[in-house]
Formats: C-alpha cells, sequence, structure tokens
C-alpha cells in the first residue's frame, strides 16, 4: 500500500496559504522549494540561512530584530516539486503578533526564495 505524503498549508497573518509543508520541506504556492524545518520547528531558508520559527497555526514568524546569530546549517538533499492542492481548508483563528515579531510570508517573503534566486546567493564569475 502507497503511502501518500501530507500537505500541510502554511499561512500568512492575512489567512491565506502562501506555502506548504511537506516535512521537512517547505514549497511556495507555485510548488518549488523554498526551505525547511528541523524538528525544534526552525525554519531555514534553501541556502541555510536562519528564517525563523514554525508556529502552531501553522505560521511562520521571526523576531523584529534580526536572528543571524543562529549558524548557518547543512540543507537535506534538494527535493523534487510538487503539486500544490488546488483548494485549502480555511486558516484557523490566529493570535495577532506582537510588534517584536513579524510574519515572514507577509513582511520578508525574500527571505524564503528558490534555489535559482535570491540576494545569498553566489555570484557567477
Amino acid at each position: 500500500m502507497a503511502t501518500q505524503t501530507r500537505i500541510i498549508p502554511v499561512y500568512n497573518s492575512q489567512g491565506e496559504a502562501d506555502a506548504f509543508l511537506v516535512y521537512p520541506y517547505i514549497f511556495n504556492r507555485a510548488g518549488e522549494y523554498i526551505g525547511w524545518v528541523t524538528p525544534q520547528r526552525e525554519v531555514y531558508s534553501v541556502m541555510g540561512y536562519h528564517v525563523g520559527s514554525l508556529t502552531n497555526d501553522p505560521r511562520i514568524v521571526r523576531r523584529r530584530a534580526d536572528d543571524s546569530d543562529k549558524p548557518r546549517l547543512a540543507c537535506p538533499p534538494t527535493p523534487k516539486r510538487i503539486s500544490p492542492p488546488a483548494q485549502v481548508p480555511l486558516a484557523p483563528m490566529m493570535q495577532e503578533l506582537s510588534y517584536g515579531m513579524i510574519d515572514v510570508l507577509t513582511d520578508s517573503p525574500e527571505l524564503l526564495h528558490t534555489l535559482d534566486s535570491g540576494e545569498m546567493r553566489q555570484d557567477m564569475d
């Protein structure tokens, strides 16, 4: 019996599904790989940089002050592209974020970019 992979929508603060989690990988709405999650619910970009944390909502948040003190981690193997679901459940009721926190998918989506884009990518010579 084949096991089906569970796709979990990750919402922004407006209640829109802006990403999808297929543990441990995070994909954008087009199904492209944009990051991954550790067992401690820490979110990292495709380049291994710390982005924030995955809440129970689920939503990706980070402190307004930069978390650059976290070490860069080696990324897991690059997954295949997924086909996101055509319909997703409505977002659960979410708590307001405190002033010290930001919603990454709304306020800093550039932190979760694909492998072929992003400012932290090395320049071609």
